[in-house]
């Protein structure tokens, strides 16, 4: 066989191999599309874009949300629904969406081209009747202290936000650290009072 064709054939089993090993390497990760915080009950997912509300344009019928390191910028049709609990609304209910209210968006096309489906709008968690203290038998407790008083105050809150002030008798168990820690700060006894406290509705 010739020099220079073997050369070739050569250069083309190089070329076809360098193929193989790159097609099994895994694909390079999109740009970011779900927020540190979402991740606490979301996983990230092809076609949704979870974070926080920035803005929306009727003139340019597009929105704006945040995930944290940057932020989407999602075109969207006059068939787009907004979902707000059980309500199920147009476009239009946009205007109505809160500056950093997390939201998440289905979209169709590419994550350079996204058009939005639909925008759910979370919703503030309601904490049951029964289950909220009022403030007066808490400030009963907390003069106690949690030793006399006899219960474990959480409170849920952003380490920072901890840090800046809290409730006298309190324990800081962030929302994002709850599977991680809270093992070693909740009372063994699952029949002993717990209260947690945190920074609102969310």
């Amino acid at each position: 066989m010739p020099k220079g064709k073997n050369s070739r054939v050569a250069a083309a089993a190089a070329t076809g191999a360098l193929a193989i090993v790159l097609s099994a390497l895994p694909a390079e990760a999109g740009k970011p599309n779900i927020m540190e915080s979402c991740k606490i009950c979301h996983q990230a997912a092809d076609g949704v874009v979870r974070g926080k509300m920035v803005s929306a344009s009727g003139e340019f019928k597009s929105l704006n949300v945040t995930v944290g390191p940057l932020v989407w910028i999602v075109k969207y049709g006059d068939d787009l629904k907004v979902k707000e609990g059980e309500k199920i609304s147009g476009a239009e209910a946009l205007k109505t969406i809160p500056r950093d209210r997390e939201i998440a968006i289905t979209y169709t096309g590419t994550e350079a081209a996204p058009v939005a489906a639909q925008v759910a709008v979370k919703q503030p968690y309601k904490v049951p009747a029964d289950k909220i203290m009022a403030l007066e038998p808490l400030q009963g407790l907390v003069a106690q202290g949690p030793e006399a008083g006899k219960f474990t105050l959480i409170d849920s809150r952003p380490g920072p936000m901890f840090a800046e002030g809290r409730i006298p008798g309190a324990v800081s168990l962030p929302y994002a650290a709850f599977k991680e820690k809270a093992a070693s700060l909740l009372p063994a006894d699952k029949g002993a009072l717990v209260i947690f406290y945190c920074a609102g509705e969310t």
